[in-house]
């Protein structure tokens, strides 16, 4: 005698259990991403509401400082306007009493046994001519307007044997310079003194 047993019920039961647990998992899926996104979503409004705020911020300094931008270059505009003033003014002053400094600083130099017959001058370029008792004096009246803060370039350019004057002769002599301004750089003069006196004591020698 067989017994027949009827399985059917048993599978529908399983797979109905089968359904169920995938519904669950789908849903504590969907439960698990959506609170994710709106976690996600509510940072990121957050980051966008810090930026404005801080732009907002920047915004308001900007405007608060404006005042005093302005008026900083108020303050330059009339500092560069007084300065190009002092400038014409400091100008107009050395043109008008630089040639006279210059007269004054020569006759200041020239040393004893020694005169001038010549003074000329073409821009910055003075010529001068003389004559003195010995050729130590012209060396000496070199030196000493090698050492002027009024002259550069100072060079001996021809001494030669000049007329008796009771029973000695004179030596005739010529010199050109550079005038400038007191205040140029003493360093970047000093090799072009020590060139000129270098050739003024040949020269001397020579002669």
């Amino acid at each position: 005698m067989m017994v027949e047993i009827n399985l059917l019920p048993h599978r529908e039961a399983k797979r109905a259990a089968d359904i169920r647990e995938t519904i669950a998992l789908l849903v504590l899926g969907l439960v698990v991403l959506g609170g994710g996104s709106f976690f996600l979503g509510s940072s990121a409004r957050s980051d966008l509401q810090l930026a404005r705020t801080n732009v907002a911020q920047l915004n308001a300094d900007i405007e608060r400082y404006k005042p005093q931008q302005t008026l900083i270059a108020k303050f330059k505009t009339r500092k560069q306007h007084l300065q190009d003033k002092l400038d014409v003014i400091e100008s107009l002053e050395r043109a008008r009493n630089g040639p006279v400094r210059v007269l004054d600083e020569i006759s200041s130099r020239v040393p004893d046994r020694l005169w001038l017959t010549s003074i000329s001058t073409k821009g910055t370029e003075i010529r001068l001519e003389g004559k003195s008792l010995d050729t130590g004096v012209v060396a000496d009246f070199l030196r000493s307007l090698n050492d002027s803060a009024y002259f550069k370039n100072v060079d001996l350019e021809k001494t030669e044997g000049g007329e008796m004057v009771k029973g000695v002769r004179l030596v005739n002599f010529e010199l050109k310079a550079d005038m400038t301004t007191p205040g140029a750089t003493k360093e970047s003069q000093e090799p072009k003194k020590a060139k000129a006196s270098k050739s003024a004591k040949t020269k001397v020698k020579a002669s």
